[in-house]
């Protein structure tokens, strides 16, 4: 099985469901994970140009400890937006991958580039489905079951579908720790330990469905995107 994972920011996936990446990757799928956003403005104090290399390296010394394959769509922080042009970014990345299964952010997470990647999301996969719609070199994507993580901290995010990650977890944390621009800038500056955040915040999904640490999601409930099949691991 092919699994793509559609995040906004560097980092942004090993928050949500990494641990769920790790998983498909152990039972021997195939897994992609395409950040839309740069990250270039995750920082007060390194420049964007300057950040948005250091933050693709980062991204890609994460997915390597886990085996996953990391592209990036390069669109600048604070300037995703569900256009036309962005949209055929994400079109020929579904393309290419020819995913099985698309993880995504909520609806309703807490920022405009997270949600903005969401609707660029469900937007893509409907048109990558389109035989004769533009987009590049590759051909017509099938059309993709949906599944969207949680939200940071869980705010306004009732699942309905758990993964245990009780044996990825610590594979989870290390790959968050990848992201050191974010990671030292939060311990420093914010005094924020938000590997101890991430963390606490599977543990508390893991006490909703009885198991040490979980990550949880919902299925995208629109027609045809529906199935019977059991795809998270």
């Amino acid at each position: 099985m092919h699994v793509l994972a559609i995040g906004c920011h560097p980092d942004d996936i090993e928050v949500a469901c990494a641990g769920t990446l790790a998983k498909y990757v152990k039972m021997g799928h195939h897994v992609t994970v395409c950040h839309v956003a740069n990250g270039n403005l995750g920082h007060a104090i390194i420049p964007p140009d300057e950040l948005r290399l250091m933050r693709r390296r980062e991204a890609q010394n994460a997915g390597a400890l886990a085996g996953i394959e990391v592209i990036t769509c390069d669109v600048g922080d604070l300037m995703v937006y569900p256009n036309k042009e962005q949209r055929d970014k994400v079109v020929g990345v579904i393309r290419q991958v020819m995913p099985d299964v698309i993880i995504t952010h909520s609806p309703n997470d807490y920022m405009p580039d997270h949600t903005a990647v969401s609707q660029l999301v469900f937007d893509a996969s409907f048109a990558a489905s389109v035989p004769h719609y533009p987009s590049g070199e590759f051909a017509a994507a099938p059309v993709t079951p949906l599944y969207y993580m949680d939200t940071l901290a869980g705010v306004n995010f009732q699942p309905t579908e758990y993964v245990d990650i009780t044996d990825t977890i610590d594979l989870k944390l290390e790959m968050l720790e990848c992201h050191e621009s974010q990671m030292t800038w939060m311990r420093e500056h914010d005094h924020i330990d938000f590997a101890e955040f991430v963390k606490t915040c599977a543990r508390f999904r893991g006490l909703q469905c009885g198991v040490g640490y979980a990550e949880a999601f919902t299925p995208c409930l629109a027609w045809p995107k529906l199935t019977t099949k059991r795809m998270l691991p």
